[in-house]
């Protein structure tokens, strides 16, 4: 979201707008908590004065939207189902707090895992420094959790997107992370041609829905957030193919290759790995819900 001035509001106003907006949640079928994350966001309140009711005392509070606004945005939420997140402009991603606009896909826990498996495969092959790839980047989420925890890596942030590398590099910048990170723009692999056979390791959470279950969605997702990160093709897996075909070129010998995939595409993925000839050690890692949902493998 665009950078908003502060406004000013009374509290009792407030309380009276989170009131209705909570009523209107209820009637939507959207979570209740949405309003007081939403409030803490934008108003820095925190769970207990909300929770207490505590703030409609207060003569003044300082918001990023005007009352109105807020509303507009609020209805925006309940009839056009405008994710929270790209209302707040933030949204909470590991122990981040991660800007993001309608340019990049809303990081989800998921995704999280990618982090701890290949922060335990590096250790485990001592590939913790050197070059690491985060291919489609997005918001800069992967980038940011290679960062913190690889932390005499150099990451290489790559999209296709400049307006999602915009994104990206905010975040890197707001968490202190700007000089360990850098950022290309082009189609996977493409811009690090001058570092072929370079790379400790790549992770990557492409595009991997059918390009009919796409638009099948919840309207959350199908109607705001960018369909550049969410289709994968036909079976979904063109993207992952190509991931699959070119990696090798790039990675060095015993190099990781990690991604995140769909609930299904598993046993299609562990094909293709094998197929190539260029992999060893495939392994299929299932997230919290225990869905199949991300394939490591290390170049031969």
């Amino acid at each position: 979201m665009t950078k908003q001035q502060p406004k000013m509001v009374s509290g009792s106003e407030l309380w009276q707008w989170r009131n209705v907006a909570v009523q209107s949640a209820i009637a939507h079928n959207i979570p209740c908590l949405e309003v007081d994350w939403l409030l803490q966001e934008i108003a820095g309140l925190d769970k207990l004065a909300l929770r207490l009711e505590s703030f409609k005392t207060l003569t003044q509070i300082e918001m990023r939207f005007s009352l109105k606004e807020l509303n507009q945005l609020w209805e925006k939420r309940l009839h056009e189902r405008l994710p929270i997140q790209y209302i707040a402009g933030v949204t909470p991603w590991r122990k981040f707090q991660l800007t993001v606009s309608d340019a990049v896909l809303i990081p989800r826990p998921e995704t999280e895992t990618l982090i701890d498996l290949a922060v335990a495969a590096a250790q485990t092959n001592g590939l913790q420094s050197g070059n690491w790839a985060d291919l489609g980047t997005g918001s800069g989420a992967i980038a940011l959790g290679l960062a913190e925890l690889l932390t005499n890596a150099t990451i290489y942030a790559v999209d296709c997107s400049p307006e999602a590398l915009a994104v990206a590099q905010t975040n890197a910048k707001n968490l202190g992370f700007d000089e360990r990170i850098k950022f290309y723009q082009g189609a996977w692999w493409q811009p690090l041609e001058l570092l072929q056979g370079k790379f400790a390791g790549m992770v990557s959470n492409p595009p991997y829905i059918p390009s009919e279950t796409v638009l099948t969605l919840q309207p959350e997702v199908v109607n705001h957030e960018p369909h550049l990160a969410l289709d994968g093709g036909v079976d979904g897996l063109d993207c992952i193919r190509h991931l699959i075909a070119v990696s090798p070129a790039y990675l060095q010998t015993g190099g990781i290759w990690l991604i995140e995939m769909m609930d299904g595409q598993a046993d299609a993925v562990r094909q293709l790995l094998e197929n190539n000839g260029k992999y060893r050690d495939i392994s299929i890692h299932a997230d919290l819900a225990g869905i199949e949902r991300f394939a490591l493998t290390y170049i031969k």
